[in-house]
């Protein structure tokens, strides 16, 4: 009876938003009370999820949205990101140049959390589009698909690291099978899945969009990427430091306090307004008419972000993730697919692929030792499980769909296929290297 009523509050949601057309925000508020009454859940208990929830994600991710804002919209606006994308350009050619933006993706996707990745990178793939005249989706999918496989598949993430420590697994071992599973796993659902988005030429929303910059007016390309890159340095950095220093030393807690996200993305934006604004003689009032801009620019997604982040904590409070998780734990499958399952249907019914992976996880670890298998390969597939069929209960759906300007149904043929495929391939990946490790 709780799935059936997941499911209903799911397709109200879709009702509400893309036929009655109501707010996101205000939808996300109906369903969670509808769906929360007919949980058996007292009004009382309901509003307070809902605030924290709300809260929750917000506070998480609010600071990071708007820094990445300021900071993407300082890189586009200062003529950087055209420079990037024009180095880019000439280093693989016009053909290439998904790949291109595949492998920055990846690269970049291994230090760098998700949130401050997209932020941060799609100002990079909007200047692409307009210089190559391509779909902006078209080149997105590949960079994206990076970011979400690394967010889901790659010690340091947050959810692939507390699974190593539940799982008992090793992290360079993880990290190392993370990586032969993600590559096929982004190739397909990258440059491969993305050949047949060509169609969606819906121009991006105003987010990080400038006009171009005439080239002698362009920063440097060393600049540049200090500029855009900075969180990238300062995460890796401080995340290498932390390895190799003790909890207690002066130099870890040094490393852990500037490899904050918050300290980062507020550090990444001081140093862009100076790099890319005040050292080249631009106003300072037009700098920060530049960061107002982008405040405004991220306002709806900061409440629609908020919205989902109530439905996902009424979710996980009614214990509906538990009781999906406890009829699942019955069924006589293999290890891997029974932990991919799991947080497979958590995900599509919860949102949040941290919540999935980390109930999933404390359901299925008490099997390990009986089974045999690999500890490490578990995250990874309990990891590719929870980032199935990313859809409305999931603020990354929101986020790509307003950054994109796509209806949702369009952004359910996008982005949600694209991470059912990073999932399915993930799987796939983790039962053919269970045949040989």
């Amino acid at each position: 009876m709780p799935l059936l009523i997941v499911i209903a509050a799911i397709i109200l949601l879709v009702i509400l938003v893309t036929w009655l057309r109501l707010n996101t925000f205000l939808s996300f508020l109906v369903v969670s009370i509808l769906m929360g009454l007919a949980l058996h859940m007292s009004v009382t208990d309901i509003t307070q999820s809902i605030q924290t929830g709300i809260g929750k994600t917000l506070g998480s991710l609010i600071v990071v949205i708007v820094f990445g804002a300021m900071l993407g919209k300082l890189v586009a606006e200062s003529g950087a990101a055209q420079q990037i994308a024009g180095k880019l350009m000439n280093l693989f050619g016009p053909k290439y140049v998904q790949w291109s933006l595949m492998l920055t993706g990846f690269i970049v996707g291994i230090p760098l959390f998700y949130t401050i990745g997209f932020v941060l990178m799609v100002p990079l793939i909007f200047t692409v589009a307009a210089r190559t005249k391509l779909p902006a989706v078209y080149l997105g999918i590949p960079m994206l698909a990076s970011l979400s496989v690394t967010h889901g598949y790659l010690p340091p993430h947050p959810s692939p690291t507390a699974l190593v420590a539940q799982f008992h697994a090793n992290m360079g071992m993880t990290l190392v099978f993370g990586i032969i599973v993600a590559v096929p796993a982004i190739i397909l659902a990258g440059p491969v899945f993305s050949r047949f988005l060509k169609q969606y030429e819906t121009p991006p929303g105003k987010l990080f969009v400038a006009p171009p910059v005439p080239e002698e007016q362009l920063p440097g390309l060393f600049i540049s990427l200090f500029a855009a890159l900075l969180p990238v340095f300062l995460l890796a950095v401080t995340a290498v430091v932390k390895l190799y220093t003790k909890e207690g030393e002066v130099i870890f807690q040094v490393a852990n306090w500037l490899g904050d996200p918050l300290i980062v993305m507020l550090l990444a934006v001081l140093n862009a307004m100076v790099l890319l604004g005040l050292r080249r003689g631009m106003p300072a009032k037009k700098i920060l008419g530049f960061m107002d801009d982008a405040v405004r620019d991220v306002a709806v997604i900061i409440l629609i972000i908020g919205g989902s982040g109530a439905l996902t904590q009424l979710l996980h409070d009614s214990k509906v993730s538990s009781y999906i998780a406890e009829t699942l734990q019955n069924l006589h499958l293999h290890p891997l697919l029974l932990a991919w399952g799991i947080a497979a249907i958590i995900r599509v019914c919860i949102g949040s692929a941290t919540v999935a992976g980390l109930t999933t996880a404390g359901i299925v670890a008490p099997m390990i030792a009986a089974s045999g298998v690999n500890p490490n390969l578990m995250v990874l597939a309990t990891g590719a499980g929870s980032l199935m069929f990313s859809h409305i209960n999931d603020a990354g759906f929101w986020m790509f769909k307003e950054y994109f300007n796509l209806s949702v149904k369009d952004t359910i043929k996008t982005w949600s296929v694209m991470e059912t495929i990073v999932s399915v391939t993930g799987l796939i990946g983790c039962l053919l290297l269970s045949m040989v490790v």
